[in-house]
């Protein structure tokens, strides 16, 4: 089979021009479903979660809250830290491969 080299170049002109008219944002999603915002809201969960077992440990302080639902708040934001912790360290070291990987 003979590849003709012109051919060739004019098939790669036209895939840069194609990719050149999409622009960067053409592979985001236009609905808000993307990777930042899937990390926006893991992140608005997190934050919510801890602040709820603050809460609740305060209201306990005082004396207003079940110990039940203490308890439970605060097991749920510390387990939601250790998974945040997790996925920091998982993050890091991803990073740290990346960077060490011959170029």
């Amino acid at each position: 089979m003979a590849i003709n080299f012109t051919e060739a170049v004019r098939a790669y002109e036209k895939i840069a021009r194609q990719d050149s008219i999409q622009g960067p944002d053409a592979a985001q999603p236009k609905d808000g479903t993307g990777f930042a915002a899937a990390l926006r809201e893991a992140t608005e969960g997190a934050v919510s979660s801890l602040r709820e077992g603050e809460a609740l440990s305060l209201q306990a302080a005082a004396g207003t809250a079940d110990i039940n639902d203490v308890v439970m708040a605060v097991s749920k934001a510390e387990m939601t830290l250790q998974t945040v912790v997790t996925l920091r360290d998982r993050v890091i070291q991803a990073y740290q491969e990346i960077i060490r990987m011959p170029i």
